[in-house]
């Protein structure tokens, strides 16, 4: 199943993209629980696609894939690194990237498999992990890289407003352990991987992280970003791709 959110007029609310992924049936309340559908249903051009959620929190993983580790200048960790996002970085699909050129020279994709929690959770074991799981859906883990250098810790660095897309929408059915991921800038390929390949995978990632931190439905998980990470500039269009969900794009403009 697609859960979308979506704003149409004055209201947002979730919905369930149906087959062909031209209408949206509306769903009565959050997904949370059971989905309930109002009788509503929407074409999709009459609607805007919004972020799929708005998480209390963002969780990252840093370096969880071995060829990024590489390719920033050292050895994968050990165990998974793990950073916050703001809430307030969160945009959806279609809204802009702002570029704050004032502060940084060198703002660059990530793109992600992003893990959407369904309840509320502390202390899940791996082998439980995944019935706290909602669904999946794109990210891109936008990064200030010069920032991110200077600083030692990443939080200025990944956390500017409008620093995480998410999107389109949350596939609730799928197996995430080996989905086709790609990042293209302007129609051309930047990154491209397997989830296969995450060094930690998302049920250890889940045990890992809610040992430190209760997560509540609707927070996030982003899973690491492969090699091939890179700048963008004004003007740039970015998709992040997953098999089985969807393309993410946004555009990049000038924060100044």
């Amino acid at each position: 199943m697609r859960i979308a959110r979506f704003s149409k007029g004055d209201g947002v609310a979730f919905g369930v993209v149906e087959e062909g992924e031209q209408v949206v049936a509306r769903i009565d309340g959050h997904p949370f629980g059971g989905v309930e559908l109002t009788g509503e249903r929407y074409p999709l051009a009459e609607v805007r696609i919004v972020a799929p959620m708005l998480p209390s929190k963002v969780v990252a993983i840093g370096k969880n894939y071995a060829d990024h580790a590489r390719e920033m200048g050292g050895e994968a960790p050990g165990e998974p690194l793990i950073f916050l996002k703001p809430s307030t970085s969160v945009i959806g699909p279609g809204e802009a990237i702002a570029y704050p050129g004032k502060l940084s020279q060198q703002v660059d994709y990530e793109g992600e498999l992003a893990v959407v929690i369904g309840r509320l959770c502390r202390d899940v074991p791996v082998e439980r992990a995944r019935e706290v799981i909602f669904g999946y859906t794109c990210a891109n883990d936008v990064t200030a890289r010069d920032l991110q250098k200077q600083d030692g810790q990443w939080t200025r660095a990944k956390g500017f407003d409008t620093f995480c897309p998410l999107g389109p929408w949350i596939e609730t059915d799928l197996d995430p352990d080996d989905l086709a991921l790609t990042t293209s800038v302007n129609g051309e390929l930047k990154q491209s991987a397997r989830t296969s390949l995450l060094l930690h995978d998302i049920p250890t990632l889940i045990a890992y992280v809610s040992s430190v931190m209760t997560l509540l439905p609707g927070d996030i998980i982003l899973t690491g970003t492969p090699a091939g990470v890179g700048p963008m500039s004004v003007g740039d269009e970015v998709s992040v791709g997953i098999e089985g969900i969807g393309t993410l794009t946004n555009r990049v403009i000038s924060r100044d």
